[in-house]
């Protein structure tokens, strides 16, 4: 058996992944089963430098707030601030601090110092701005779109003033508020006041396309994706908050569910631009439903890779990563009869394998699900194999040193609480718990 599975196996490289899809796809998504390991960047990183040079990808696209993202691109393509500042303000969830995504945005930097637009690398968020304390005000994006709708059309045809989204708004603080994570009445979702800015931010959204010709002849390439990100991302955070506020069962699973179709909608976009690489958690990019177990409730929803899939086809392909031991966090060796038990006898330290010829070489043999001992890691489900690509296989993930954005080199930063809500984590599909007494979570994917 082990020598048949190793049959299977070739090195990771981009020509060996793009082997195992029958065209160059529009969006091709590396999965990865945890976060912040510094070995997973640095993979991720190498495949994008050889798609880049070899398969003509020119945006990479990560999960990271999509308006944040904003500041990393200006960087990357026309040196705008700093690399200090695009790490500290160009990527949420703290995840500017790993030297993986640090080294990702220099490397850009420098690929595009001197070359035409036309043949620069672009880089994007495709998460909403959902922190893990709070949800954004939607102030940013919904000023953004009054502001170059505005400036383009005649003001008498928009729905609202600038004073008017002002006064609505209101201080950011009443969106923003922690509380509200765990407690839905404390939630500014279903006030009047956001019920109306649901309503002027869809009439908004709308001009975008009842305006267009005359838009695009107005407007740069660049300027038009931009306000169509601003109206994707004020719909989606209204709709979010709205949710935030509900006070019935569907309530968790409508907000990642809301969140998954915001990283979608973002992708989609993206991909008209040409061929992306996208970068995020397993559990996002997956074709199969996703699901958690929080409490005693089973969460079950469609990740941002099931929908980009749905429109896509052909053109949406996944490679999931799954990894051997992550010792540092308590991950062993694992079982001989899981799918990770089964390529850790594998002799190379990472490599990339072909699932359909897995599943065939395993024949009638079922491995079984791997049980992580730790929340962080989500296991590769072995009855998602007929729905992945292909497999990256890292056999032992060792402890990394993060570089912050100040630029000093520091041990690992102490990890976030682990007693988290899958509200207001970076990333549900962490399996972290819920926190101020929520009880924890498991993620099953």
């Amino acid at each position: 058996m082990a020598t048949d599975i190793e049959e299977t196996a070739h090195s990771v490289d981009a020509a060996s992944v793009m082997k195992l899809v029958p065209h160059r796809p529009r969006l091709l998504a590396l999965g990865e089963p945890t976060h912040g390991e510094d070995a997973l960047l640095e993979l991720r990183n190498d495949l994008f430098r050889q798609l880049v040079e070899q398969e003509g990808y020119r945006t990479i696209a990560i999960e990271s707030d999509c308006l944040m993202g904003l500041v990393v691109d200006d960087y990357v393509t026309s040196g705008t601030g700093s690399l200090d500042d695009a790490m500290a303000h160009g990527i949420s969830h703290d995840w500017g601090a790993f030297a993986g995504n640090r080294e990702l945005v220099r490397w850009m930097r420098d690929h595009n110092d001197g070359r035409p637009a036309s043949e620069q690398l672009r880089f994007a968020g495709f998460d909403g701005p959902l922190e893990i304390t709070a949800a954004a005000s939607p102030r940013q994006a919904l000023t953004a779109l009054h502001g170059f709708l505005s400036a383009r059309m005649d003001t008498n045809l928009l729905p609202c003033t600038a004073d008017t989204l002002d006064r609505l708004l209101g201080t950011d603080g009443r969106w923003t508020e922690p509380a509200a994570m765990m407690d839905p009445s404390r939630s500014t979702g279903r006030s009047p006041e956001a019920g109306e800015l649901r309503v002027l931010a869809d009439d908004l959204a709308a001009l975008l396309d009842e305006q267009m010709p005359h838009l695009l002849a107005e407007s740069t390439a660049e300027e038009w994706e931009r306000a169509r990100l601003y109206a994707r991302t004020a719909t989606g955070l209204l709709r979010y908050h709205h949710w935030m506020a509900d006070t019935s069962p569907a309530r968790l699973t409508r907000l990642v569910s809301v969140r998954d179709q915001m990283m979608a909608r973002n992708l989609l976009a993206l991909a008209d631009r040409g061929p992306v690489f996208v970068h995020a958690h397993n559990g996002h990019l997956q074709r199969e439903k996703s699901s958690m177990r929080m409490g005693g409730d089973r969460l079950e929803w469609w990740s941002a890779g099931a929908l980009v899939n749905a429109r896509l086809g052909a053109d949406y392909a996944f490679v999931a990563t799954a990894l051997g031991t992550i010792r540092h966090r308590g991950v062993d060796t694992p079982p001989p009869d899981t799918v990770e038990g089964m390529l850790y006898a594998l002799p190379q330290q990472s490599s990339v394998i072909d699932p359909a010829r897995l599943a065939t070489t395993l024949g009638d043999t079922s491995p079984a699900p791997r049980v992580s001992p730790w929340f962080g890691y989500a296991s590769l489900d072995p009855a998602h194999l007929s729905a992945i690509d292909g497999i990256v296989f890292v056999k032992d993930v060792a402890r990394g040193w993060h570089e912050p954005c100040e630029g000093a080199l520091v041990r690992e930063r102490t990890p976030p609480d682990p007693v988290r809500s899958p509200v207001h984590r970076p990333c549900e599909c962490d399996a972290r718990s819920g926190s101020r007494g929520l009880r924890q979570g498991k993620h099953d994917q």
